[in-house]
């Protein structure tokens, strides 16, 4: 092998280990955003049940307003 040889090998070589490290470094992020998803989606589904609680209570409300309103008409039209 010559010096030549052995130089282009050692190029290669580096430029292997530079893009292993790059490799590297893009699923470390990745597992880093991967871990903030889904810490999110946790914070999410927690807040869920409460969510759909108020929603209903919401629509009671509004529900009620309609009757509400509804018997207004009726009793200033039938009476």
């Amino acid at each position: 092998m010559t010096f030549k040889q052995a130089k282009e090998m050692i190029e290669r070589l580096e430029l292997a280990e530079l893009s292993l490290r790059n490799s590297f470094d893009n699923i470390d992020y990745a597992r880093r955003s991967l871990d903030d998803s889904l810490i999110e989606q946790k914070k999410i589904l927690k807040q869920l049940p409460e969510k759909d609680k108020k929603i209903s209570i919401l629509y009671l409300i509004i529900m009620l307003n309609m009757g509400f309103l509804a018997g207004l008409l009726v009793g200033k039209y039938l009476l």
